[in-house]
Order: structure tokens, then sequence, then C-alpha cells
């Protein structure tokens, strides 16, 4: 199978897309957030985490090989939220005021709904923030519960709602 090379036709001579995070020259930027007034701004993010219902069973009983799953996996979330500037490199670091994570157990997927909400007083929204809380946590339940069963599934990654900031607020639709 041959590899297909870039070229300069395939790209565009008109002026880069208004994506905040690209100077003039199309290169990566932090947005400068100076002018913008601090205020209060909101995330809900969710994740959905499906296993066996075996293993969703012993979580749910406690008997685990590696002990409190979902205390483990809130406890993740919630420290990376605190991280997100550090993980993602556009990102500002942010003065969170809370953070809260649900594990919400499913019987019929079988597995969990995990949701986040961030919230902070800020010149910029945390958005990022909740969804690398629902994503880590995501990971962490997998990590404590990889022992009962390796093909569990992370899904569905997604930020359902925003208040606050110039753009305004966003609700997910179907949520």
């Amino acid at each position: 199978m041959s590899q297909k090379k870039f070229s300069d036709s395939n790209f565009s001579n008109s002026a880069p897309p208004s994506l905040t995070h690209l100077d003039a020259q199309g290169q990566a930027q932090m947005v400068d957030v100076s002018a913008k007034a601090a205020t209060v701004r909101t995330a809900i993010a969710e994740a959905r985490v499906r296993m066996l219902l075996s293993t969703f069973e012993a979580i749910e009983s406690g008997n685990t090989p590696k002990g409190d799953v979902l205390g483990t996996a809130r406890l993740a979330g919630i420290m990376a939220a605190k991280q997100t500037s550090n993980l993602i490199p556009l990102c500002h670091p942010l003065p969170i005021q809370k953070v809260e994570v649900q594990m919400i157990p499913d019987s019929t997927l079988p597995g969990y709904y995990i949701q986040a909400l961030v919230k902070t007083k800020a010149e910029t929204g945390v958005e990022m923030e909740a969804l690398t809380a629902v994503s880590i946590a995501a990971l962490t339940l997998y990590d404590m519960a990889k022992a009962l069963e390796k093909s569990i599934q992370i899904e569905s990654i997604h930020l359902v709602q925003k208040t606050g900031g110039k753009s305004g607020d966003y609700q997910r639709e179907g949520t």
C-alpha cells in the first residue's frame, strides 16, 4: 500500500480558520484571556464505561482484587480536573472552586455513567477540566477492574452542559 505524501497542493493559501488557539500564521498559541472579566463558569461532562455483568456485580458488591474501584476512580477524576493545564498544552491553569465526580451504576448497560461537574470563577471556561475528569475516572475504573475483565469499554466521552462566558450557555441535545 503506498503512503500518500503531503504537498503544497494539499493546503490552501487562504487565511487560517478563525480558531482562537491559532495565531495569524496558523501556529498554536495559548489564548490571551487577560482582558476578559472573571465570571462564574461551570461545565458538566459524561463518559460511559461498559463491562460484563459479572464485572459490574463484583464492583457493586466490593469484591474486587484492588479494593474500592469506584472511590479510587472518583478521586482520580477530581485530581485530574485540577491537573488539566499540565496535561493539555494550551489550557490555562484555573482556580477550580468545585469538582464533583459521580459514578452512576446501570445494570442494564451493564456498567457506569461517570459525570463530572467543574466550577470556577475565571476568565475562561472549565469544559476541558470536566472532560479530563471523566476521562481519567474512566481510565482509573478500567485499571482497578482489569484483573476481572480486560474487555471493559470506555465510550461516549462528551460535554453535557456549560454555563458562563462570552459564547454563552450550551446544553447537549437529548440530555
